[in-house]
């Protein structure tokens, strides 16, 4: 992720000792940034996830972005986002990203292209 930055974000890896105190209802699929194998940092302390990630914060592109619950172009589009919006970026696979606008979501899948270029820092 060559030119992404983190400048922006106020996300840290928690302090202390990290643990859930009893069962947690699982959110719907694109709501919470969170998956089985990933979840964003916000969530380190209520929901249990096999890695946590501190995001790359980016700005959507001029065209807006559509997200979807998987990286295909055949996926429906569950959610729009404005141009120039926050985009917290969490994984990369191929020409597609997935995150969300903030820990509260909503998480998916858009095309990298939909998200404005990186400033030169």
């Amino acid at each position: 992720m060559s030119g992404a930055t983190r400048k922006d974000s106020n996300y840290a890896v928690p302090e202390g000792v990290l643990g859930l105190k009893g069962p947690v209802e699982k959110p719907a699929p694109g709501t919470l940034p969170l998956r089985g194998d990933l979840a964003h940092m916000a969530l380190a302390g209520t929901h249990l996830a096999a890695h946590y990630v501190i995001p790359h914060v980016h700005a959507v592109g001029t065209g807006g972005a559509g997200l979807r619950l998987n990286p295909r172009a055949d996926a429906e589009v569950f959610a729009e986002l404005a141009a120039g919006s926050r985009f917290e970026l969490l994984d990369v696979a191929g020409e597609w990203v997935w995150g969300c606008p903030g820990p509260q979501g909503p998480s998916g899948w858009c095309r990298a292209s939909d998200l404005a270029p990186a400033e030169d820092a």
